[in-house]
């Protein structure tokens, strides 16, 4: 009966394993989830492996059993089960309701009211100090539609409180700094240094005979370039670009970094500063690029058709269209992607789809740069 429950969490990009779903499993067989409260707390402490996985948990919870019901023999075997559970154990029915036994009292009430209700402290429906229903302000309960009153029922599966732990946002300059580190590809290049490992293992094959064992020294041999468009669409996201600029220039063991900004789409020029005009053409800097250069270009890539596919080109260029000079950047240096700072959803336009046919794009965001940077690499 919770199989859609795992599908649900595998649809929201949850990757539960089979391992895991098993001890969810077990967890209810043993008695360790005895109620719904439950099952929403410990699923998720089974189930997510980061915090980052909290929201897309409380939208499969929410999908999977939100307006659920059972047929009225499932419900009669419930029941009459937590019934004989209750009568085996001595307990009694008492206003001081304990929260795993919310459930089986809820089912009574349900069975027994015939009409709705509001205000009380008794019967399913709105206000007053019943445990079940919703606006009321209750000790604890379960909330059935509507907003909460005091926000103290025991289950709130839609209220998504961890929303802010999602991965797919905006990232802050740290995240950035973080992705790029990955980029670093060290070989053994630089200046001689000590093998001590190796020193000490001849020196041991030579019956204590020292023998020094040097080696070149790890250099990063990654040349990183940031490409950014800038003003007209892209103001909107400006600070957000800025952040992994910030980032990029900060992260170091690169061998080296550059900057270069261009507004809508790249032509003739190259700018280190759009506004005081400092510029290099853009031919002289792609001669640099070679196969160790890893290119990042940032943009929304959402621009007038005329803009990309028309010649916007400079004298001694032949005049290129954008898209030339794109296909010219991916040419020189083939470990290029392009971020998009727009929602995945925005990308139905005709300039996004014509740039997204050279570079591999991937979305401004934690898993977005994550996964640029894994193509990179």
């Amino acid at each position: 009966m919770f199989t859609p429950f795992l599908f649900a969490l595998r649809g929201n990009g949850i990757p539960v394993a089979p391992t895991e779903w098993i001890g969810f499993l077990d967890a209810m067989r043993t008695g360790v989830i005895a109620s719904l409260g439950e099952l929403h707390t410990i699923g998720r402490a089974l189930l997510c492996r980061t915090e980052a996985d909290f929201d897309r948990y409380d939208l499969a919870f929410a999908e999977a059993f939100e307006g659920a019901a059972l047929d009225p023999e499932m419900r009669r075997k419930l029941t009459e089960w937590l019934e004989n559970a209750r009568r085996a154990r001595g307990d009694r029915v008492d206003p001081t309701i304990a929260d795993e036994d919310l459930l089986r009292e809820l089912l009574d009430r349900l069975r027994t009211q015939r009409g709705p209700h509001h205000g009380g402290s008794r019967w399913i429906g709105t206000g007053g100090t019943s445990p079940f229903g919703h606006s009321g302000r209750a000790a604890r309960g379960i909330r059935m539609g509507g907003a909460g009153g005091g926000r103290s029922a025991v289950q709130v599966a839609m209220e998504r409180r961890w929303e802010g732990y999602r991965t797919d946002r905006v990232l802050d300059v740290r995240d950035f700094e973080v992705a790029l580190r990955a980029l670093r590809t060290l070989t053994r290049e630089g200046e001689v240094e000590l093998d001590l490992d190796r020193t000490v293992r001849r020196t041991a094959d030579n019956a204590g005979e020292i023998e020094i064992v040097e080696r070149p020294s790890r250099v990063n041999q990654v040349h990183l370039r940031l490409l950014m468009d800038a003003g007209g669409s892209m103001a909107p996201h400006h600070a957000h670009v800025s952040r992994l600029f910030t980032a990029a220039a900060r992260t170091r063991g690169f061998k080296s970094f550059e900057a270069w900004s261009f507004h809508n789409c790249v032509y003739g020029w190259l700018y280190r500063n759009i506004e005081t005009g400092e510029r290099a053409p853009t031919e002289e800097v792609l001669a640099a690029f070679g196969q160790k250069h890893r290119v990042i270009l940032v943009g929304d890539a959402s621009m007038a058709p005329y803009e990309l596919f028309g010649p916007l080109g400079w004298p001694g260029t032949g005049a290129l269209t954008g898209l030339e000079w794109l296909r010219r950047i991916r040419a020189r240096a083939p470990g290029s992607v392009w971020l998009n700072p727009d929602p995945h959803t925005f990308w139905a336009h005709p300039t996004v789809n014509a740039i997204g046919e050279i570079f591999p794009m991937f979305e401004l965001t934690v898993d977005g740069l994550r996964a640029a940077v894994r193509r990179l690499r």
